[in-house]
């Protein structure tokens, strides 16, 4: 596998953990937190400067659908990268 594949895989988890930590303390709630995560996905979703194909647009909201997912979830205990880029998929 790619090594910079590997990096984004590490660099999300910690995300999806950053994000639970923030939840936990309070910081912001697990909805400010997923309406953060979606207005990124609205402004990547409107962007007309680049003409994207529609599976470069996909790889670019990957992240975003996994953290999302991750906070849906409250990052259950166990859950791997795996399997919420399983539950991406099934999303479409």
């Amino acid at each position: 596998m790619n090594t910079a594949n590997l990096q984004l895989k590490g660099l999300i988890m910690a995300m999806a953990s950053l994000c639970d930590a923030i939840a936990e303390k309070e910081l912001l709630t697990r909805g400010e937190i997923g309406a953060a995560l979606s207005k990124a996905q609205k402004a990547i979703e409107e962007d007309d400067d680049h003409e994207l194909s529609g599976a470069n647009q996909a790889a670019i909201l990957f992240p975003i659908r996994v953290l999302q997912l991750a906070g849906e979830a409250g990052r259950k205990e166990g859950a791997t990268f795996s399997d919420y880029a399983r539950l991406v998929g099934k999303l479409g």
